[in-house]
């Protein structure tokens, strides 16, 4: 579906993984949205799983994000995206003209503790929240 035929606006988070970072933003995303935005995540490189830690620590703000999987980051994904947030693909997210494009410089939870990403988690859920009052004024 293209972004001209939905009535929602779409964001895609991107990291190299799709496990831990975008896959927390989608999660807070989903929450906070109720359905008013499509939301997308992906990764250049993914992992196998989505992070122990990353899992836990949404779980303990009441977000369950173990029916997620890491999917590879596709052109199609980003055409049919508004909104493309990277969380440090770098270079590997490419650049298509009419897409908003924001770069989320945030810590790579990989190999963390559960305590070491808690920060993140909730600094994520910040930038979250201001995303949604701009998408949905």
């Amino acid at each position: 579906m293209t972004s001209t035929q939905r009535k929602n606006p779409a964001v895609l988070f991107v990291c190299v993984h799709n496990a831990g970072r975008s896959q927390m933003a989608a999660g807070w995303l989903r929450h906070f949205a109720s359905g008013r935005v499509d939301v997308y995540s992906a990764g250049s490189i993914p992992a196998d799983e989505i992070n122990p830690a990353a899992r836990e620590a949404m779980a303990e703000v009441g977000i369950d994000i173990t029916d997620q999987a890491p999917t590879l980051l596709s052109d199609r994904a980003i055409r049919a995206s508004d909104v493309v947030i990277t969380m440090g693909c770098g270079d590997a997210c490419p650049i298509f003209p009419g897409k908003r494009y924001l770069d989320w410089a945030l810590p790579d939870p990989a190999g963390l503790s559960v305590e070491a990403v808690r920060p993140i988690r909730d600094e994520i859920k910040m930038r979250v929240h201001q995303l949604l009052k701009e998408l949905l004024p």
